[in-house]
């Protein structure tokens, strides 16, 4: 289980934003507005609430309110039965509860910007886009089959950004790239990825992920070699 005194750290016990002596991003804390309970941030002078820019009847709208969890989750949150290879395979949207959060154990083999999406009310500033990372089982197996994506969002960012630890998209992508991490957040499903998802669609050349199962949003991160 998760100790929270020992979160953020690497294997030295060191903050990860440190982890190659990277100054803190002040900027990245002092460009969110955020309220009292983070249903709502400012993003680009707009008040982008959890279910973004969303329209209540597109099924996207209840896939926000999901993705845009800042709820650090607690002892009780987690399901220890689930595995990295069971979320890189399965392609059932009810294998796993989506109100649980997991840790994982892999190897980063890639992290980049997320795309211009209406969960951060389509802004294209990186420090309110999400950051993709591609977790594999290990070195060997890196090709789209093993893919899983977890993901830091702009919320769960400036929490971490409070606390006087950088995860934007750059910091992560210096410190992870070729590393072995403890990765825990809640379980998302996105069944908009389907068509794009390996275990949905055996061998088709669209494929760039494992399965549409995610942590979505990640809420630790531990560097672990």
């Amino acid at each position: 289980m998760v100790n929270e005194s020992d979160n953020f750290t690497n294997n030295k016990n060191k903050p990860l934003a440190n982890m190659k002596k990277l100054p803190i991003l002040l900027t990245l804390l002092c460009s969110f507005t955020i309220s009292h309970s983070q249903e709502s941030i400012n993003i680009d002078g707009v008040d982008c609430d959890i279910h973004g820019s969303a329209h209540p009847e597109r099924p996207e709208y209840q896939l926000n309110e999901q993705k845009n969890r800042y709820h650090l989750p607690t002892k009780s949150d987690y399901d220890n039965t689930i595995t990295l290879n069971q979320l890189m395979t399965s392609n059932d949207e009810d294998a796993f509860p989506i109100n649980k959060a997991v840790i994982i154990t892999g190897y980063v083999f890639n992290v980049k910007m997320g795309g211009v999406e209406t969960c951060n009310c389509k802004t294209k500033d990186a420090a309110y886009r999400d950051t993709h990372i591609e977790l594999t089982p290990d070195d060997q197996h890196t090709s789209p089959e093993y893919r899983v994506i977890v993901e830091v969002t702009p919320r769960i960012r400036a929490i971490m950004a409070a606390k006087g630890i950088d995860w934007s998209t750059k910091t992560l992508k210096e410190t992870l790239i070729g590393h072995k991490v403890k990765i825990s957040g809640w379980l998302f499903y996105d069944a908009e990825h389907k068509s794009q998802a390996y275990a949905n669609n055996p061998g088709n050349e669209r494929d760039w992920r494992a399965s549409c199962w995610e942590i979505h949003p990640i809420t630790y991160i531990k560097v672990l070699d």
